[in-house]
């Protein structure tokens, strides 16, 4: 019997002996587990004879019963990890096992040599200069070209480095090792950094605010509201490291066109006698102002470059405003999208736009705002965007109404000591994702085994989280002071005070990712578990798991630990990569080449967005820190109808819902539709053109748009983009003749 299979092992005189401990490398104490023994020498004994006999599987087992005995012999309480390696390398020479005894050592050197190069500053800078392509392409907004990025670049290269020297140990292996991925590693915690935000723009406006030097007074017509906005979102976005959000901004600006209206009716009560024409004059001039300034501000954020060599990442919510200048605020918006950037009408790639639909004011017809909603369908289908945030369910996952800071991190209601909820100057202090399909592997179809492994690495995933808040706490307001001193994250601190005061009692969150709950369900009950009720429930266990683990962590400590469904952008490969290098090439799991993200239906599957939104809405509930639903679809244009059944179906059912549809375009032969991916990029299909100067390519990258024809892309599945309509009612009659699946994945890294 092995030694991992009792707590405590017999040694005789009635007494029991203590199980046997492992010190591993950073410190960390846990039960011996020969299974890793064994599956490293797998691993050693394949490299050398290919696929294993019968007889020399027996060997193996053999052996590592030989490596139980002499350890149990040797140690009687705790062994460390280079005695247990020297155990093995003697048991495989006295076996006459040579080949497999240097196969087993070059890959322990191996993994020694690159944990040490990953904290390596020479070797980090190195790749960079030559133009390692997973460095100089990580971010599919950034161009690697142009000098701003790559100073953000190098400066993200020494990041990493010292940010894994930084880490606690074992939390710095885990990452390393891909048990769990601790995001942008090249910003925190070599800086005590946060991550994304929604900006309290409204206090900022109305009472004014600092950048730099100048002194900024509340403005005083839309127009110079929407600069000051832009001039916020730079500063912001350059002091943190994810995305920011301005919440509700047809409500925020409201108040600033009613000036513009002031100054247009004294001009007109001075100039225009009859009434009828003074308030058409009135109205048209503000309703100019108004789309002048929204324009403004969509060429603003996407001519933006921050220090961080990048567009800033910004997402814009509205749609709940009732009001002339609300909805004045809102068509402008959608107007100005639909047009598009330049001559050329060019997809605007930031910000990302938010629709939100309510019933009783948009979501049927005869609502009062209805004919926006169908404004925003048609702006779905050209522009992809807005995606489309369900008032309610927000309100239900979450509790209370917001948009999410940036792609889709959700803050959880929170109220202040007035008993008022808060939203606007909150934020999120970082992300942590766990490799769920790495434990299922492990587990090896033992589901006893999967929990204990699960909760062994959520006490890792607890201290690397901790960790984050710990760092985040080590900024003083000077380190960053359009956000602690000028408002952005609304109490002004002063220079003495602790910015803890706006991260603890649960005002910001940090969040517990988590990555493949398909595979997960799929290495217990095969490749094709969805319609299983008993696979199902495992994976909403899964998750019930780690919102109470989550809870607990919060009620202990005062900080809100969140569930995420994590962006993983490059991590849907990374992990799946090194797993496929440790467990080999597993059916419908590592063979693909990548994890499935998130919570979503597998891309393979081909549901209708029907199918995939009733399948995951059981999900978000118990993932509220962040989610988003994403179906995808043939070139809707021509048939909006279709896109507002699905819309009208998500919402009793899922809070954040965003559409896929081919929108590239070209402009040597006016092709609009789905362009072809190649070596190079993408072209268009219809006459070969792959020129970024006279085409326009827009894909989804996990979360934002992306332009790949400017910014390389990694071919492969993109794992945001989880469903192909098949069929769909008759009288929605979606067009059955473009089902081309938008088969890449895109490598970011921000949040």
């Amino acid at each position: 019997m092995s030694i991992t299979e009792l707590d405590r092992t017999p040694t005789g005189e009635g007494e029991d002996r203590p199980v046997l401990r492992v010190v591993k490398r950073d410190g960390r104490t846990l039960i011996f587990d020969d299974r890793r023994i064994a599956a490293a020498l797998a691993k050693a004994f394949t490299a050398v004879h290919g696929t294993l006999t019968p007889a020399q599987e027996a060997a193996l087992d053999g052996l590592v019963a030989r490596i139980d005995a002499e350890l149990t012999a040797r140690f009687t309480d705790a062994v460390k990890i280079y005695e247990i390696q020297s155990v093995v390398e003697h048991e495989l020479l006295e076996a006459g096992e040579y080949d497999v005894a240097r196969a087993y050592i070059d890959y322990r050197v191996e993994r020694d040599f690159s944990r040490s190069k990953a904290m390596d500053l020479n070797h980090s800078i190195t790749r960079l200069i030559s133009k390692d392509s997973s460095v100089v392409h990580e971010n599919a907004n950034k161009d690697a070209e142009v000098y701003n990025t790559q100073r953000d670049l190098t400066a993200g290269m020494v990041g990493k480095a010292v940010g894994l020297r930084m880490l606690p140990a074992h939390v710095a292996n885990a990452h390393q090792k891909g048990d769990l991925h601790y995001h942008d590693l090249d910003y925190h915690p070599y800086a005590p950094m946060t991550n994304c935000c929604l900006i309290d723009f409204r206090t900022m406006l109305s009472t004014g605010f600092r950048i730099g030097n100048a002194q900024v007074s509340p403005p005083r017509s839309i127009q110079t509201a929407t600069a000051q906005i832009s001039q916020i979102i730079a500063n912001v976005s350059s002091s943190q490291y994810g995305g920011c959000t301005v919440n509700r901004i047809d409500e925020l600006l409201a108040p600033y066109a009613a000036l513009n209206r002031a100054k247009h009716e004294a001009d007109a009560a001075e100039w225009i006698d009859d009434p009828a024409r003074r308030e058409a004059y009135v109205q048209a001039k503000t309703r100019k102002d108004i789309y002048d300034a929204m324009q403004s501000l969509e060429y603003e954020i996407n001519t933006l470059f921050t220090s961080n060599g990048q567009t800033p990442f910004t997402s814009i919510g509205f749609g709940l405003g009732t009001g002339w200048y609300e909805r004045e605020i809102q068509k402008a918006i959608l107007q100005i999208r639909i047009r598009g950037l330049g001559a050329e009408g060019r997809t605007a790639i930031f910000p990302k736009l938010l629709f939100t639909v309510k019933r009783g004011l948009n979501l049927s017809e005869g609502d009062a705002n209805y004919d926006i909603k169908q404004l925003a369908v048609e702006c779905a289908t050209k522009r992809m965007y807005p995606d489309v945030l369900s008032y309610d369910k927000i309100v239900e996952i979450t509790g209370s109404f917001k948009a999410p800071m940036g792609c889709r991190s959700f803050l959880q209601g929170w109220e202040d000591e007035d008993g008022q909820d808060v939203v606007e100057g909150r934020m999120n202090l970082g992300v942590v994702t766990l490799n769920l399909p790495r434990i299922a592997l492990e587990a090896d179809g033992d589901h006893a085994e999967f929990w204990r492994l699960l909760d062994e690495r959520l006490e890792t995933m607890h201290d690397a989280l901790s960790y984050r808040i710990e760092r985040c706490k080590e900024a003083v307001p000077g380190n960053a002071p359009i956000l602690y001193v000028h408002g952005a994250f609304g109490k002004r601190l002063a220079p003495a005070e602790e910015v803890d005061t706006l991260f603890r009692d649960g005002r910001a969150t940090v969040s517990l990712g988590y990555i493949g709950l398909y595979e997960v369900a799929t290495a217990f009950y095969g490749g094709e578990w969805e319609s299983d009720p008993e696979a199902k429930e495992l994976t909403v266990r899964v998750l019930r798991t780690l919102r109470e683990r989550a809870a607990a962590w919060k009620e202990a400590s005062g900080y809100h630990f969140s569930v995420y469904s994590t962006p993983s952008e490059s991590l849907t490969d990374r992990f799946c990569r090194l797993d496929k290098e440790r467990f080999g090439s597993v059916a419908d799991i590592t063979d693909k080449d990548y994890y499935t993200n998130s919570f979503h239906y597998d891309v393979r599957k081909n549901p209708t967005p029907f199918e995939k939104l009733d399948f995951e809405a059981e999900y978000a509930p118990l993932t509220s820190g962040g989610f988003i639903h994403y179906c995808e679809y043939p070139v809707l244009q021509q048939n909006p109808k279709a896109l507002e059944a699905v819309w009208d179906y998500a919402y009793d059912r899922v809070g954040y819902l965003g559409t896929n549809t081919p929108i590239d375009r070209c402009f040597a032969c006016g092709y609009a539709g789905d362009f072809d991916p190649t070596a190079r990029g993408f072209s268009c299909p219809a006459c070969g053109n792959d020129d970024p100067r006279t085409c326009d390519v827009v894909k989804r990258t996990c979360g934002y748009l992306g332009n790949p024809q400017q910014r390389p892309m990694v071919h492969g599945r993109h794992q945001e983009i989880s469903s192909r309509v098949k069929h769909m009612d008759d009288d929605v009659r979606v067009p059955l003749s473009a089902l081309d699946p938008c088969d890449r994945i895109a490598r970011t890294e921000q949040g």
